[in-house]
Order: C-alpha cells, then sequence, then structure tokens
C-alpha cells in the first residue's frame, strides 16, 4: 500500500518548481522569427554594438572573439572595455580588430562592470547594442538570432547562456542556477502574464537610442547585481523585459579556475538577489528546497525505523526530484543525468555558500571578487 499522506508531504513542496520554472523558453528559431515579424512590428536595425567588459579576461576572452569573426550577421562592432585588467586583456582585444576603450580611473560612486558597460555605451555607433560577459560565446547564427529575437520583442531582451562545463565541481552550481532562473518570473507557467523581476547580466539587448534616453547601467551604477537592478529601472520607465535561455544560441563556462572561483562568484550574487525576490517567488522556492532536504531526511529514517512508510515515501520522492533536476538542468547546461542523481552534493554547497552569502552581506557587509573589495551600504537589506 502507498503512504499517500506521506507522498504528499514530500511531493506538494516538490511540485513548486513546475510553477516557478515550469516553461523554459530559446530564443525564436530564425524561421519562426521571420514568418512572425510583419511591418508593423520589425525594428529596423543597421548595425549592432557588442559591448565586452572585461577585467583580466585573458583566457576567457579569446573564445568569445573567435566566435564573433564567424557571425552570419556582418554588420556589427566589437567594442572591448578594459577594466584596470593586468594581464594580456587589451592586447588580445586589438589583436582581434576589436576598438579598445581602457578606463583610466573608476569613478567612487561607481562599481566596475556597470562602469564599463556605460563606458562602451559612449563609444557605440551601432543602433542596437548586446552586452557580452567575456566568458560567453555564440554559435555561427547566434548574433543574427538575438537580433531577430529583439526585433520581435523589443524592450530590454536579456538571455542566459548555456552552461558548458568541464570540470565536476563546476556541476556544483545546479541548485544556484535553478533559483536564479525562478527570481526573474520569466518562466513561470502564467508566461508572459506575470511581469520579469529581473534580467540576465552575460547577454542583455537594447536600442542604443533607448538606453541612453533612459539612462542604461548609469541607473544601476551602484548595484552588485546589476542585471536584476537594470530591468527593474527599465521596467519604472514602462520599457518591458523579456529573458530567454540561450541553448542553440549563447553558451559560457562561469567559473573555470577551480571551486574557490566558484564559491566566490555565487557568494557575491545570492544573498543579494534573494533581497530583490518577491515573497511569493522566495517562498515557492524555499518550500521546494525544503522539501529536496526533507526527502533526504525521509531516506535517512530508514537506519531507525527499517522500511516504514516514511521511508518509502522519501525513496519515491527522490526518484521525483531526480527526474525533476534532470528535466530543468538539461536546458540549462551539460549537466548530465549524474548531477541529478546525486544532488545532494549540490543542495548541501547550495546551503553552505547562502550562509556564507549571508554572513559576507549582513555581518561583514563586504564581498570580493575579481581583486576587488566591494562594500555593500546598509540600504541593499531593505528591498525585499
Amino acid at each position: 500500500m502507498l503512504p499517500i499522506a506521506e507522498l504528499l508531504w514530500l511531493l506538494i513542496p516538490w511540485s513548486a518548481a513546475f510553477i516557478f520554472i515550469g516553461r523554459l523558453h530559446t530564443c525564436p528559431p530564425l524561421i519562426k522569427a521571420s514568418m512572425i515579424l510583419d511591418s508593423t512590428i520589425q525594428r529596423t536595425i543597421k548595425k549592432v554594438s557588442v559591448i565586452i567588459p572585461a577585467r583580466n579576461e585573458q583566457q576567457r576572452l579569446p573564445p568569445l572573439l573567435a566566435s564573433l569573426q564567424i557571425q552570419d550577421y556582418k554588420s556589427y562592432e566589437v567594442i572591448v572595455v578594459d577594466d584596470h585588467s593586468t594581464d594580456a586583456t587589451a592586447e588580445l582585444a586589438r589583436a582581434a580588430g576589436a576598438v579598445t576603450v581602457m578606463i583610466e580611473e573608476l569613478p567612487n560612486d561607481w562599481l566596475g562592470k556597470p562602469y564599463a558597460c556605460w563606458q562602451g555605451a559612449q563609444y557605440a555607433t551601432g543602433d542596437l547594442l548586446i552586452f557580452l560577459d567575456a566568458d560567453t560565446a555564440l554559435v555561427p547564427n547566434g548574433l543574427r538570432r538575438l537580433v531577430t529575437t529583439y526585433q520581435q520583442y523589443g524592450g530590454l531582451v536579456s538571455v542566459q547562456p548555456y552552461h558548458q562545463m568541464v570540470n565536476l565541481y563546476e556541476r556544483l552550481s545546479s541548485f544556484f542556477f535553478i533559483i536564479m532562473m525562478a527570481s526573474v518570473r520569466s518562466f513561470t507557467l502564467l508566461g508572459e502574464r506575470i511581469k520579469p523581476n529581473g534580467s540576465f547580466g552575460p547577454c542583455i539587448i537594447c536600442d542604443r537610442e533607448l538606453y541612453l534616453r533612459v539612462g542604461g547601467h548609469q541607473l544601476v551604477r551602484q548595484e552588485i547585481v546589476d542585471d536584476i537592478a537594470l530591468a527593474r529601472q527599465f521596467n519604472q520607465h514602462g520599457i518591458a523585459t523579456h529573458n530567454f535561455i540561450g541553448d542553440g544560441v549563447i553558451a559560457f563556462r562561469m567559473y573555470p579556475h577551480g571551486i574557490s572561483d566558484l564559491a566566490n562568484g555565487w557568494t557575491k550574487n545570492l544573498a543579494q538577489g534573494v533581497l530583490t525576490t518577491d515573497l511569493i517567488m522566495f517562498l515557492l522556492t524555499t518550500a521546494w528546497i525544503s522539501g529536496s532536504i526533507t526527502t533526504l531526511d525521509a531516506i535517512r529514517g530508514w537506519m531507525i525505523t527499517g522500511w516504514s512508510q516514511w521511508v518509502i515515501a522519501g525513496l519515491i520522492a527522490y526518484i521525483a526530484y531526480v527526474g525533476q533536476l534532470w528535466w530543468l538542468l538539461r536546458r540549462l547546461g551539460n549537466y548530465g543525468v549524474t548531477t541529478a542523481l546525486f544532488y545532494p552534493a549540490s543542495l548541501v554547497f547550495f546551503i553552505s555558500i547562502f550562509i556564507r552569502s549571508l554572513y559576507r552581506t549582513f555581518v561583514r557587509r563586504q564581498v570580493s571578487w575579481k581583486g576587488r573589495n566591494i562594500s555593500i551600504p546598509r540600504s541593499s537589506a531593505k528591498h525585499f
């Protein structure tokens, strides 16, 4: 006899993931996009400016520059904004033919990435701005798909790159990615009936005239999680945000320099991201994570009670979580079924980094990233 009551206790939280991230969607295919576009909504784009903020990116920048050189969309310029790099970032950019902008001094009231993006926009001559992180890379028709996606949707468009991982430790990012997808509210079962709550910083697209008119990254000059803040600022100006996942369009490898690199990156963003998440989404994701923990606790009870109804329910719920995680993660990166099968490791890492991020944000009020110590103002705690 199935333990119905116990299963409901575990599977109701499990089902929350289908509510907050049940409709993952990529950029429209080129054929479909061209069929949808008509004279009433098509936006004329003659030239694209690709802006790449870069700080000590000599190892990660070359794949992106190489991917840009093989694009089938030819009317574009590449602007690399070097943010006080101490390596060969600027030399690599120049050798690839990119316009290279050197930041001489970072103003006191700016953080590095927003300032680099803003400076790059000042040098841009294209009709459309595409901000790309240095660790991204486009497929051969990726630039065209980004342009046609913007032509169809307009406003502020962002794309979360497909996570291309090499080492085992990189797969510890699985829970972070799912929570991040949920936080922007673009992939819920309600679809476009609910407004997005943020954007994805690795790939942001906007009309240049519109960007400069509303203030662009100048509006988020002191924001650590600038992508979420930028979307909110644009929404306040009546500009809609549209978010997509980048499977088949754009990819990246986030933290290739070891587990400490991965830990520092998520520590910088996690607590601040939670503060900007709306209450309903926060409760749904908390319930889902709590359910995954309770499931493991139920299985652990086998050592005490043997094959009880609660243990059997835990095993069934564990299989359900593994299947759900595999279904979600296969669209977000090359995680593989093994990552889902051994999700307790990723869960423990997520909880550990979350506690660390809370400590750095609310106690030390400082996080570190790319050789800079970033102070967190007390006002940041008032977003939630």
